[in-house]
């Protein structure tokens, strides 16, 4: 019996050796990963059975107690036995595959076995089809708690080979050979068989586990390379926007070219082949063509696949995908290859992957783009509505005018048409220039000033240079009108307004403070935040001002106030810097859409 455990332990070294030879081919990982589908289990059955049939030539056949053939079994003489390691191959594949994979593996080396001959042939067939159902059902079952461990897989492998030295004493006649046989080589094949089990799993776990590293790491670049992209996809399918969204995934990926389309035209091709396929130019591909009618992922592994206009285009390789808004395709993600061999699963699925996030990114995107419309157009509405009481107020004032000072009534009358020509403008407009603000500021100024000569005085401190830069309209001179109609409301004193601008290292920064009677404690919290009770007005300018900021320049614009009760008020802004001067004849924003 210790005689046979060295070369039991051969024939396991022998098996181990090509199952580490197997683990490092891509069709054995894949068989193993694909273990629960129908061609799958029928590659498990093929691979372990063969297990089995191995086990079953590279046997050693006893008779009695003794060692008889260590060689190549081709047969065996009816008075003897084999010891093997026919039971691991057969446990392993049940253990992977489920009931169904242990049946046909058993089935397979049980019928091979039976083949050779042997008093214990029957017995031995018999064995080998129990051993692998039973090791289905045991997978399965642990298999609901996560991976099978190979301590787990060792001692199913140890069981299994203890039931067969079972069935070996009921089934095996003569009954006093198969009791033998049994004391000669059950030991032996249980310990060995375990180790080999354990052996053999430890190198299937060492799939599984490449698997899930891979998976995880997939997921993580896909995650990071959306975050990357996030920013870019957020404003859109635009020329600028795809072409930072191609550089980074060109960098990310094993692509040697990356393009995105909408679909009439490329909007960015960066990396091999820029020399004709050219954003702006009309789609290069029969393959794009065709991803953007059926909207499913098509692969191309050679340049008759890819279908490019030019024949002398160097890409052999490409995964395109569709980028759908709503379940319709809007556009393409393509991934170049000059060679088809780098064109992997892996680089199939994290493109897979990469096209679901930022189909879901470009839906974001619309949302938020509705969303902003949406409000652009309710704020809108607001900014065109002048207040009826100002209006009514201004021409009294000038047709009192018109008896005692004709030059200034007029000088008033040009600045209500200034007024209403901004309001007007501003109403059409997302952004214009800071001088364009200040004229409205200045034309609203006079005409209150006509109606209160001395209440307060209003001094400017602009700094030089920053007359054209683009900001949203309206979000001066409600600030001045906040200050003048509550801040010296029952104020006696002449009251003083400072509007100041300047840059600073974060934006620019716009300020109007007032001396005036300040603000409440309890008031101050909310002003801004939601809109407030108010006698004179609708107490939403501050809100409305706020809330547009936040969707034009979202978290990069702010907005506070500061005030002290009896000394006065301030009103901050500090906007993003944008050198681009705004347009006086088409809306704008910082994001192009």
């Amino acid at each position: 019996m210790i005689d046979l455990l060295p070369l039991m332990l051969e024939r396991v070294g022998i098996l181990v050796i090509i199952a580490f030879l197997l683990s490092q081919m891509k069709s054995f990982r894949q068989i193993v990963h694909n273990e629960h589908r129908t061609v799958g289990k029928l590659l498990l059955i093929a691979v372990f059975g063969l297990f089995g049939v191995i086990s079953n030539y590279t046997g050693i056949e006893i008779h009695h107690s003794n060692v008889v053939s260590q060689s190549w079994l081709m047969e065996v003489s009816p008075d003897n036995a084999i010891a093997n390691t026919r039971i691991m191959g057969v446990g392993i594949g049940g253990l992977l595959g489920g009931p169904l994979v242990g049946l046909g593996v058993g089935l397979l080396a049980g019928i091979h076995r039976y083949s050779l001959g042997g008093f214990t042939a029957a017995a031995c067939a018999l064995s080998s089809v129990l051993a692998g159902l039973a090791a289905g059902y045991m997978g399965n079952w642990y298999r609901k708690r996560g991976l099978i461990p190979p301590w787990f897989a060792a001692v199913v492998g140890m069981i299994m080979e203890a039931v067969q030295m079972a069935i070996l004493l009921i089934a095996a006649k003569p009954h006093e050979a198969a009791r033998e046989l049994v004391q000669t080589i059950g030991l032996p094949m249980i310990l060995i068989n375990g180790f080999g089990t354990l052996m053999f799993m430890f190198i299937i776990r060492s799939i599984l586990r490449e698997k899930e590293r891979l998976s995880a790491l997939q997921t993580h670049k896909a995650f990071h390379i959306a975050d990357q992209t996030l920013p870019f996809f957020r404003q859109g399918l635009n020329p600028e926007s795809c072409r930072e969204a191609a550089h980074i995934l060109l960098k990310l990926t094993e692509a040697d070219a990356v393009a995105i389309t909408d679909k009439q035209q490329v909007l960015a091709h960066v990396g091999v082949a820029s020399d004709h396929h050219i954003p702006g130019q009309a789609l290069a591909t029969a393959l794009t063509k065709s991803v953007l009618e059926k909207g499913e992922i098509m692969v191309a592994k050679s340049a008759e696949d890819i279908q490019c206009f030019r024949e002398s285009c160097v890409l052999r390789a490409a995964v395109v995908l569709p980028l759908q808004v709503r379940d319709k395709t809007v556009g393409t993600l393509k991934l170049y290859f000059q060679n088809s061999g780098r064109l992997s699963r892996v680089e199939e699925e994290l493109a897979e992957g990469l096209a679901k996030l930022f189909s879901t990114q470009l839906e974001l995107a619309e949302a938020e783009l509705q969303s902003t419309l949406l409000k652009d157009a309710r704020i809108k509405a607001l900014q065109a509505q002048v207040h009826p009481h100002f209006l009514f107020n201004a021409i009294n004032t000038i047709s009192a005018l018109c008896r005692t000072d004709s030059e200034k009534a007029r000088k008033l009358l040009l600045e209500l048409g200034i007024f209403f020509r901004s309001n007007l403008q501003g109403a059409q407009q997302l952004l214009i220039t800071l001088e364009k603000e200040l004229e409205y500021v200045q034309a609203y100024l006079h005409l209150e000033q006509a109606r209160f000569p001395d209440k307060y005085q209003v001094e400017f401190d602009i700094e030089q240079g920053l007359e054209k830069l683009p900001i949203p309209p309206f979000i001066l001179q409600p600030l001045v009108e906040n200050a003048i109609r509550h801040g010296f409301s029952h104020v006696r004193s002449r009251g003083q307004i400072r509007i100041s601008a300047y840059s600073g290292d974060d934006g620019l920064h716009l300020v109007v403070e007032d001396n005036g009677k300040g603000i409440a404690r309890e008031t101050l919290d909310a002003l801004g935040k939601e809109t407030v009770a108010s006698s004179e007005g609708t107490g939403t300018a501050l809100y409305n001002i706020r809330e547009r900021l936040q969707g034009i320049y979202r978290h990069a614009a702010h907005f506070a106030v500061e005030s002290i009760e009896g000394k006065g008020t301030t009103l901050y802004i500090i906007l993003p810097l944008q050198r681009k001067e705004a347009s006086d004849d088409h809306t704008e924003s910082i994001y192009s859409r």
